[in-house]
């Protein structure tokens, strides 16, 4: 099955031709990023973002069909993107694939963007890929929550946060200790230098960081978003502004903040709140591999921390490659495909939605 899908939920628009056939081949997957637009104004703008998905859909398109080696007449199936997200961005994608499959008499899939991070787990190759039953965490700039993933087509909110979602977060405070927005990269990078920098250790700085002076330097005290109620929760708002009056303390005593060990200890908390509320989440379902996606899942920290949560309950950790942790529409073809066997197809009639429709798991 050769499936034409498309993302433009946020600040990238994306067209992908994903072969499903005993497992899935991504032959191409084109993305236009808006990065260095939305860096001027240090976040998205809706509205730009939505003009820029308008200008360039129709030629990312045709770059994807020709890296595929195929035409619109060897597409099986169009998928798209419908919900949650930007709903003007959203709409672009929407209405582009409404009509490329109406007049083209192809079916059209609509696809949950949350369920498509997830499904980057599905595209590992040589049969490396996360399989069903399994937990999944989807961390991004707008998103960030725990999943009970039952099958392909079917999984639950168990845990989520309550506020800021952790990318956010990082975008935010990045933004005050300078670093360029999206600030994901330059924060794992900075915070590297401050784990090491607090331990001695190039290597084994992050096991060692909880024993470091630096951590027990209470003047620079950020509390924990694992919220601390039995519940899968979390609440990043807190720590963005425990940093923040950090950094507006500093500022009015004239002091300068180490920005490599801030950064570090920010990190720090982040990853940890992550990894103790997934531990929970494989102690309440014993046997669930764990899967991590969206855009934070590209951090190094995360990553390697993650690693050993899985190895401390015997399990499996699947994480998509960096290029594939991103916004990108191969992700969005895979989750097709088992929207398309499961037969949820969409007519004329589709929507796009701002909001997550992915409903919590009763208990």
């Amino acid at each position: 099955m050769n499936i034409l899908a498309f993302e433009s939920s946020c600040d990238e628009t994306s067209a992908a031709v994903v072969v499903a056939n005993r497992g899935f081949k991504v032959k191409s997957n084109i993305i236009a990023s808006q990065v260095d637009t939305h860096r001027l104004y240090g976040g998205v703008v809706p509205e730009i973002a939505s003009r820029a998905h308008t200008e360039a859909i129709s030629r990312i398109t045709y770059e994807a069909l020709d890296e595929a080696g195929m035409t619109l007449s060897d597409i099986d199936v169009i998928a798209v993107t419908a919900n949650p997200g930007l709903i003007g961005a959203l709409l672009v994608a929407v209405n582009f694939a409404k009509a490329l499959a109406a007049a083209n008499n192809i079916p059209l899939v609509a696809v949950d963007h949350i369920k498509g991070h997830i499904a980057s787990c599905y595209l590992g190759g040589k049969g490396n890929v996360a399989k069903p039953p399994f937990i999944a965490l989807a961390a991004s700039g707008g998103h960030t929550a725990i999943y009970h993933v039952v099958s392909h087509t079917e999984l639950y909110v168990i845990g989520t946060t309550r506020d800021d979602a952790i990318g956010e977060s990082f975008d935010k405070i990045g933004r005050m200790i300078g670093i360029p927005y999206p600030a994901g990269r330059g924060f794992d990078a900075l915070s590297k230098e401050g784990f090491i920098k607090a331990t001695g250790d190039s290597e084994n700085f992050y096991e060692k960081y909880k024993k470091s002076a630096a951590y027990k330097d209470k003047e620079t005290y950020l509390p924990s978003p694992a919220l601390n109620d039995g519940s899968l929760d979390f609440s990043f708002s807190g720590l963005k502004t425990a940093a923040i009056n950090l950094l507006h303390r500093y500022e009015q005593l004239g002091k300068e903040i180490d920005r490599p060990l801030f950064a570090a200890r920010y990190t720090y908390e982040a990853v940890e709140a992550v990894a103790k509320k997934l531990s929970l989440a494989l102690d309440k379902y014993p046997g669930h591999d764990l899967c991590i996606a969206g855009g934070v899942a590209a951090n190094s920290h995360l990553r390697n921390r993650l690693r050993a949560v899985a190895e401390e309950h015997g399990v499996n950790l699947y994480i998509p490659s960096l290029d594939l942790c991103g916004d990108n529409a191969a992700m969005i073809g895979a989750q097709a495909y088992y929207e398309y066997k499961k037969g949820n197809l969409a007519d004329s009639t589709l929507n796009a939605s701002a909001l997550d429709k992915i409903e919590a798991e009763r208990t």
